[in-house]
């Protein structure tokens, strides 16, 4: 799979643009500000129906214009797919494959299947649990899109039973005598506070159940990603680091009940999903109370952790500076081997100003892990960075990118 070609309208600082793109390496260069991260970004978001760099689409629209349309030509085993959005602040975006509006802007995912690596990415080591979470989903729907309905699924659900724990709450509130407790329970007309608790507590079950069923599902698909993604991730940081030291990730579960519980989970166990929906249903009564004092939704995948570690220690606290980067970007290429490996063609790999943070040797290294990838598109401030490799000869091309204005060099 490659991208034959990228256009732009009103994206991010390109009034227009229209690149030609080949299979092998292409090495976008430029001082920093003039539009290479763009580029990439914007091949990014037709693969992902996101951004690396901004949760938002309003910044992704050049100033003082409406929308911005990306347009990409993907080709695979010979065959062309043009994807179309049409990028609206504001408003629901728009998609065409082939010139044809698809029902749903995510009937476009799979079209592309990218893996970038971006200096942003060293917060999958450092950064919040949610950074490692949105790797993992996003891998996930990089694999088998439907994953993208799920996902969407259990933030609608999850969003529901947190509104219904806050609007629930006055009615768990005992009276206190001479404390207020804030404004009393809305009744209706002849009901009791007894007849509103067991009403409140019959439409919670219901809640429980939705988001059991989907959440249960989503934390089974992670997990099964995580064991096929194991072997690749220490795979791959023991080639970029030249070091014996295993890297590892495991799966650290918000549950609390049944055989999912997190001390089980770490084990690289997969449980069957039924018992994951049985686990979470049970760890929801466990902290019913918790949940209703504090009206949120304390179980599930969006609480979960995915944790790292170098050797016998954990990476976020303990590994260097040069160990994060390698990690971070070993994490990205046992995706992509993955995404390789069950796709039985490569996805584009991006690689945004990666080489500046890398001493000489962990770029040659990555360098030779690249040569025979399909498409190949590196992001880099100065020649220097890059390897030589990668430069010259037949392996790729040089794009000078000017305020703007891409251009091939001679």
């Amino acid at each position: 799979m490659h991208l034959s070609r990228l256009s732009l309208t009103d994206f991010r600082s390109y009034p227009t643009a229209d690149v030609a793109l080949s299979p092998g390496v292409t090495v976008l260069l430029g001082r920093n500000g003039q539009g290479k991260t763009n580029l990439v970004e914007a091949a990014g978001y037709v693969a992902t129906l996101a951004s690396h760099r901004v949760a938002q689409d309003a910044p992704l629209v050049r100033a003082g214009a409406d929308s911005a349309v990306i347009r990409a030509t993907v080709v695979r085993e010979g065959h062309e797919t043009l994807v179309e959005l049409e990028v609206v602040p504001g408003r629901a975006n728009k998609a065409r494959l082939n010139r044809s509006p698809v029902t749903r802007q995510r009937d476009v995912l799979g079209s592309l299947r990218t893996v970038l690596f971006a200096p942003e990415d060293l917060a999958l080591v450092k950064g919040d649990p949610s950074e490692r979470r949105r790797m993992l989903d996003d891998l996930l729907v990089a694999r088998q899109p439907r994953w993208a309905g799920v996902r969407a699924d259990y933030d609608r659900a999850l969003k529901q039973r947190n509104a219904l724990l806050r609007s629930a709450a006055p009615l768990w509130r005992e009276p206190r005598p001479g404390r207020s407790r804030g404004a009393g329970p809305r009744l209706a007309p002849g009901e009791t506070l007894e007849e509103a608790r067991a009403s409140a507590l019959a439409t919670l079950a219901v809640f429980d159940t939705h988001l059991a069923q989907i959440g249960g599902a989503l934390v089974y698909a992670r997990l099964r990603l995580l064991r096929d993604l194991r072997p690749y991730l220490a795979q791959a940081y023991a080639t970029i680091s030249d070091s014996d030291t295993l890297a590892e990730a495991t799966y650290r579960s918000s549950l609390s009940s049944g055989t999912v519980a997190a001390e089980v989970i770490a084990e690289g166990g997969v449980p069957e999903q039924e018992e994951v929906v049985q686990a979470m249903l049970g760890s929801m009564e466990e902290l019913r109370g918790q949940e209703q004092e504090r009206g949120v939704s304390l179980v599930g995948p969006h609480r979960d952790d995915l944790l790292l570690g170098l050797g016998d220690l954990p990476a976020k606290g303990y590994a260097s500076h040069g160990e994060s980067w390698s990690l971070a970007l070993a994490l990205r290429l046992a995706g992509f081997s993955l995404l390789r490996h069950d796709l039985g063609t490569d996805p584009v790999l991006v690689l945004d100003d990666v080489f500046a943070e890398l001493d000489s040797g962990r770029r040659e290294r990555l360098a030779d892990l690249v040569a025979d990838c399909e498409q190949v598109l590196v992001t880099a401030a100065v020649a220097e960075d890059v390897p030589a490799r990668l430069l010259e000869g037949s392996e790729g091309r040089v794009l000078d990118v000017v305020l703007g204005s891409v251009s091939v060099r001679d």
